[in-house]
């Protein structure tokens, strides 16, 4: 994946900018592009030290369905497509920290970093994802030992490193499913361990699994939960199994992936007085702006009745966001809504 511009602001000095977007994942990615086509400059912020969000971080080969005109994607790929698009809007990123503080400051907002920076824009777009994030880990003995080696792992950056191993996957969403079937002809062996019959995975993926079983491709170790892991020195051999009977298993390994999904926080954010609805933010579906004018919030982190958690939903919400804040930037103007295809985009 392509490095983003990751520019430094020397502390206590402020960065002015018309809209400053917290999150660099695929939404707040695209609200550059949108906003740019708007002639609205933009700051992005993120805690993590790179753009992309949990696409970068947790799944970057893994391959993405329903992303329109890409039958399959991987999550690496599309943000190096979606930092590509918003190139000619010359963003700055502003890596490897968060937004402190939020406050009102003529007319708009002042933005508080972790490094000292001090942000003010015109509008603000939380683009958070679900705030800050980790994964949930297994409760196993000596499992920070084998974390520490890499046997048991939350994400795969590369599956090649995967490959010839014995491999066994734990949870019943899609993450594992999706796994499973793309490690299936790499890996020397592939187990799924879930705890029932009922995977909350996508029905189709599903169904490739089981047919993918039934051709003896993928072990599905069902109904069982883990139960400890058995090695040397942080290397693993076996994970052992067990039913709610106590029926024990062991499965011989050398990696164990867990996704048994993230532990989410919205951290400072919490504390700006925004209408919060369990740990998500309220918006106004129309605008996406929230209970603070001038504050908007697209993506996974922002809720409304018939929201779907889907990345193309938070694209369409970044365009949504955009054209909602224009005001703002232009007052008294009007906006004449050009299609890309007859407007064009920027030369760098």
């Amino acid at each position: 994946m392509a490095d983003a511009t990751h520019q430094d602001a020397a502390p206590h000095v402020a960065v002015e900018t018309d809209v400053a977007i917290i999150g660099a994942g695929p939404t707040g990615l695209f609200a550059v592009f949108e906003c740019g086509m708007l002639r609205m400059k933009c700051v992005v912020i993120d805690t993590l030290e790179a753009i992309g969000g949990q696409c970068a971080a947790l799944y970057p080969e893994k391959p993405i369905y329903d992303i329109p005109a890409h039958p399959a994607i991987s999550g690496g790929a599309l943000i190096e497509q979606l930092q590509e698009q918003a190139a000619p809007f010359a963003p700055i990123y502003l890596l490897g920290r968060r937004v402190e503080a939020l406050a009102p400051h003529e007319g708009g907002f002042e933005l508080r970093t972790s490094k000292g920076e001090a942000v003010r824009a015109r509008a603000v777009i939380i683009a958070a994802g679900a705030g800050a994030f980790g994964p949930n880990r297994p409760p196993l003995n000596d499992l920070h030992s084998y974390e520490a080696t890499g046997a048991v792992r939350y994400m795969v950056a590369r599956r090649e490193e995967l490959r010839g191993k014995r491999v066994v996957i734990a949870g019943g969403g899609d993450s594992a499913v999706d796994w499973a079937l793309s490690l299936k002809g790499i890996a020397k062996r592939v187990t799924v361990v879930h705890r029932r019959p009922k995977f909350r995975a996508a029905p189709e993926s599903v169904a490739q699994m089981e047919a993918a079983a039934a051709r003896g491709e993928i072990d599905l170790a069902i109904p069982y939960q883990l139960h400890g892991l058995r090695g040397a020195g942080g290397a693993l051999s076996e994970v052992v199994l067990a039913t709610l009977k106590g029926e024990e298993r062991a499965v011989a390994a050398d990696h164990l992936l867990a996704f048994f999904g993230l532990s989410m926080e919205l951290g400072p954010i919490a504390q700006w007085g925004l209408g919060l609805e369990r740990s998500h933010v309220t918006v106004n579906p129309a605008t996406l702006e929230t209970n603070i004018p001038g504050i908007h919030a697209i993506g996974d982190i922002a809720t409304y009745p018939g929201k779907l958690k889907l990345i193309l939903q938070g694209f369409s919400e970044a365009a949504m966001a955009a054209h909602a804040i224009h005001p703002r930037i232009f007052p008294g103007e009007a906006l004449h809504f050009e299609y890309s295809t007859s407007k064009g985009v920027p030369a760098e």
